[in-house]
């Protein structure tokens, strides 16, 4: 150990002596570096919520949780909350990791002060975080994040708890936890809506469907969500078969809403389907348009009772040969894996209204998404706490697709949360100042900092709100 004139003993230079069993011999650790930041990339969500005016409004709506200007604004605290969850934390505690770097993320709330702030959230202040978020939307869409097509994917997934969490319950697969429904966008992968339920809560409970079809038009600009208009917008909902109900086909048909629902291979869409003649069945395409090996698609329409839909629904089978491997289960016939769906959308091309209800299974990743941005494991124990980090996640969700479409360059915008984080979020620099001017050093061999630096400049060219 070296001691170093004039510094306090836990400053002193620390030697490691290292055996020499790798290449790099004899390994020397000293802490006498200023300046440094260890979550480069992570900044970018911070900025970008404060130009699309997510602080702000967040600032607002619960402006009144305070009778004096607090020290930390609760709206920034939700926001730093979010950034923590984009930055891999899984509890409150993990904002140390933006509150230990002031000269990048500022004055950020200790974990104690944003628990205060998110007990203080009740109902009401879940409805105006939700309507903060609906308007950043709407600003997002503006400064070019709108989709091409607006399609809603609704699923539902279970999260296990392991301990008795207020509203939790056992579920089907003999866990124990919550069984949430959600909304996504299909593009870019905007969380719209998202219902926490006990874990026994149905898959295919329509009301519940319903309730979060509601909260999700809520989220769209009014644009989209007016649907009372001649001709509104088109929007195309799709679920796998625990979403093929009467009622919420029902109300999807009401809101002017075209539909695509996975449905069930009974007995009488089997034999439906194999009692058609080969000249109804027509080649399969990939999400490309390219031919699907092994694999067609039929239309069941007459051959099966329909008549409690929607008018004009439509039963749309494909038949496809299992990979390799595959074990063929008691509904698989003539060795060919067979599905089915329902729609209500028009035009003779089936295998374009197959391959686009296939991906619906894009919603999985999503799923996989949000686990990875806090979902995996719900922090609190009472209920409304846990309806409030909800709201964290689908914020986070959020603000990382519009990180996507608005600044990072297509590789990166493709990447999960785990692998941005390596590459991007967590990249290591050192801060120095010039006066009033702040750079941010960025390590030049580093593959993806040139991505990085380019992320940065794209960010900075969105204009703040007014």
């Amino acid at each position: 150990m070296r001691l170093v004139e004039g510094r306090h003993p836990a400053q002193e230079d620390v030697i490691l002596p290292v055996k020499d069993l790798t290449p790099f011999g004899s390994l020397g650790v000293v802490a006498d570096a200023r300046g440094l930041v260890s979550r480069s990339g992570t900044a970018l969500a911070v900025e970008l919520a404060a130009r699309l005016g997510v602080t702000s409004g967040l600032s607002a709506a619960l402006e009144h949780l305070h009778r004096r200007r607090p020290l930390h604004d609760p709206g920034r605290v939700l926001v730093d909350l979010a950034v923590m969850l984009i930055d891999g934390g899984e509890c409150v505690a993990d904002l140390g990791a933006l509150a230990d770097q002031p000269d990048l993320f500022g004055r950020v709330a200790s974990h104690s002060t944003a628990s205060r702030v998110l007990h203080a959230i009740g109902p009401g202040e879940r409805r105006a975080i939700r309507a903060a978020r609906a308007a950043a939307r709407e600003r997002a869409w503006r400064l070019g994040g709108r989709p091409e097509r607006i399609v809603l994917d609704f699923d539902s997934h279970l999260v296990e708890v392991h301990s008795e969490k207020e509203g939790a319950a056992p579920n089907r697969k003999h866990g124990f936890g919550f069984h949430p429904l959600g909304c996504w966008l299909d593009e870019p992968g905007e969380v719209l809506a998202m219902l926490l339920r006990p874990g026994n809560a149905g898959a295919n409970t329509a009301a519940d469907h319903v309730t979060v079809l509601e909260a999700a038009l809520e989220q769209l600009p009014a644009e989209v969500s007016d649907r009372e208009r001649d001709e509104p917008v088109e929007i195309l909902a799709r679920a796998d078969a625990a979403g093929a109900t009467h009622a919420f086909a029902a109300t999807l048909r009401e809101q002017k809403i075209r539909f695509s629902l996975g449905y069930y291979v009974t007995e009488a869409v089997g034999r439906a389907a194999l009692a058609l003649g080969d000249s109804a069945w027509r080649p399969a395409v990939d999400g490309d348009g390219e031919p699907r090996d092994g694999a067609w698609v039929a239309e069941l329409t007459g051959h099966v009772e329909l008549s409690a839909w929607p008018e004009g629904t439509r039963l749309i089978v494909r038949k496809e040969r299992p990979h390799p491997g595959a074990q063929l289960r008691f509904t698989d016939a003539g060795g060919h894996r067979y599905q089915a769906f329902l729609t209500d959308q028009a035009g003779d091309d089936l295998a374009t209204l197959e391959v686009t209800h296939r991906l619906h299974a894009r919603v999985e990743d999503r799923i996989a998404e949000a686990r990875e941005l806090g979902l995996a494991r719900l922090p609190f124990h009472a209920l409304t706490d846990n309806e409030t980090w909800i709201e964290l996640i689908l914020l986070a969700q959020d603000l990382l697709a519009w990180q996507r479409v608005l600044i990072l360059d297509p590789d990166s915008a493709r990447l999960a949360p785990k692998r941005l984080r390596h590459r991007l979020l967590h990249l290591a620099g050192r801060l120095t100042r010039s006066g009033r001017r702040r750079t941010l050093h960025l390590p030049a061999a580093w593959p993806w900092a040139g991505a990085l630096i380019a992320a940065f400049a794209r960010l900075r060219t969105l204009p703040a709100p007014g």
